[in-house]
């Protein structure tokens, strides 16, 4: 893969809200892995976390608008516009779409830990380089679980990533830094009613430019 075009990160989830933590860990990544830019990809729906408490897509992406201000962040719901459900299919088509790009799956090491439940995994693997960032209390499980296991040797450092003008995937990028103690579900439980502020017109796709509605649609991992 050749690292001729913008180079682009993708962090998925449920931003359910947005938090500073998002765009702290967003910015340090960026600038550990030499990126252009990082997308937040909100999920319309996951079926590894409860639909409980989750709130309308439309309200979490404009949470994250609101957090990703004046940072090289753009917030999409792409998945809804590609009808896609599973992120192998995803990455697929955003590979399609977007050939001159060249994407890094972003990810704590709580998904690390079950990303062998992940619909085709390898094949994510295989089809772009994949940056793993620490969170307090998943490191034993991330080390310990069966994606790891296969993806150790192709452990890559960070500094490596960054120089080389050409890299391939499978590659596996693990990334450290000061732990943030912010997270979704303490926000919610401190703010039950969070969402309701975000009411209002539908925002628009940040990569799409599309208006971006609320949809029951659910995200495979």
């Amino acid at each position: 893969m050749r690292k001729d075009g913008p180079v682009t990160g993708l962090l998925g989830g449920s931003f359910n809200p947005a938090h500073a933590g998002h765009r702290r860990v967003t910015l340090f990544t960026i600038n550990a892995l030499g990126l252009d830019e990082a997308w937040w990809m909100v999920s319309p729906g996951n079926p590894l976390k409860p639909k409980k408490g989750m709130a309308p897509l439309a309200a979490r992406v404009h949470s994250a608008r609101r957090m990703s201000r004046n940072a090289p962040i753009r917030v999409t719901a792409i998945e809804q516009a590609l009808g896609t459900r599973y992120t192998i299919d995803t990455l697929r088509a955003l590979i399609r779409r977007y050939p001159k790009r060249r994407f890094v799956w972003l990810m704590g090491s709580d998904n690390l830990a079950q990303f062998h439940r992940w619909k085709d995994w390898r094949r994510i693997a295989r089809a772009v380089p994949i940056a793993v960032i620490a969170r307090p209390g998943y490191d034993d499980k991330a080390m310990a679980s069966p994606a790891m296991a296969w993806l150790r040797k192709y452990r890559l450092s960070a500094a490596r990533f960054k120089s080389r003008e050409e890299w391939s995937a499978p590659a596996l990028i693990e990334l450290r830094f000061d732990p943030d103690p912010r997270s979704a579900t303490a926000i919610r439980a401190a703010d039950p009613d969070w969402a309701s502020r975000f009411a209002g017109p539908a925002p628009r796709d940040e990569v799409t430019h599309s208006l971006i509605h609320n949809s029951s649609q659910e995200h495979g991992a």
